[in-house]
């Protein structure tokens, strides 16, 4: 007879990661929550009034602004960029195979630091670009920086979620091919009716690491741009680092709890097993 565990024996299994949890992440989390409501020292409650502060801040509005908009922008041309990619790996030809190996998976194998330094050879003022074309175009400190870093963003963690993608790609069983194409199905159907659905379950946990590692970009903008980069790529990160400086606690904690929520709600709809609302995009 099969044996099965006990509720409190399952439970017992699971108290120690839920204590570090709790320790590492809860506890401290609750406190930037009740720092948000309190002065600097947290000595007297304030209210609203820290989350008035950062709204009506520009920094804080400009950073915000920024970073949804390469969420919106880079996490979409990732995951569309990386899905093709690992179908023409996984049902394409070697050559393209090759191809990948060389050009998608080095970012992986390199440091960031040394990634910085090849971007920063072609898009200075003095660089490789600039010399081929013969133009004097500040590409990192004008606006098209932000073209640049989503370009740099692309190109490192597109290889990493090609990788994703094709094990959910190896996961569906070759005979639903095979069977859509003796009912005639072509390619983009196929695609349509048996990838797609296929990919549900890979689907959110992608799309949440897409989120997480967008939001974790600010090495990058660092070594492209410095401390003071232009402002089309002014992050949440930088903000954070300049009120670190300035010991602007309640401000840090009011913002943080802004972008956790945002953060929240950006993953919720994804939250269901399979895959969550990725049943729009094939309906």
């Amino acid at each position: 007879m099969k044996k099965t565990f006990a509720p409190q024996k399952d439970f017992l299994f699971l108290l120690p990661s839920l204590l570090g949890v709790s320790v590492f992440v809860f506890l401290p989390f609750g406190d930037v929550v009740r720092r948000s409501f309190t002065s600097l020292d947290a000595s007297r409650f304030t209210g609203f009034e820290n989350y008035r502060a950062i709204w009506d801040n520009t920094a804080f509005r400009l950073a915000m602004g920024n970073t949804l908009k390469f969420l919106s922008i880079s996490i979409p041309l990732l995951l569309a960029a990386s899905l093709l990619l690992a179908n023409m790996v996984h049902f394409g030809r070697h050559s393209i195979c090759t191809w990948y190996k060389k050009f998608c998976l080095l970012p992986m194998a390199v440091p960031t630091a040394s990634l910085v330094f090849v971007w920063n050879m072609l898009f200075h003022r003095f660089g490789i670009l600039n010399s081929i074309l013969n133009l004097s175009t500040d590409w990192l400190h004008s606006s098209l920086a932000f073209a640049v870093l989503t370009l740099s963003f692309l190109w490192k963690n597109t290889g990493y979620y090609v990788i994703l993608w094709l094990t959910g790609l190896q996961g569906i069983p070759k005979s639903l091919y095979e069977a859509a194409a003796l009912d005639g199905a072509g390619p983009l159907a196929r695609f349509r009716y048996v990838t797609l659905p296929g990919l549900k379950p890979m689907a959110s946990a992608v799309l949440i690491l897409a989120l997480t590692g967008a939001f974790r970009s600010y090495r990058e903008i660092y070594l492209l741009s410095g401390e003071y980069p232009d402002k089309s790529i002014y992050m949440i990160q930088h903000m954070f680092h300049n009120w670190f400086r300035d010991m602007a606690m309640e401000k840090m904690s009011a913002a943080a709890v802004v972008i956790v929520c945002i953060f929240a709600v950006l993953v919720y709809p994804f939250r269901k097993k399979g895959g969550g609302n990725f049943d729009s995009l094939i309906t």
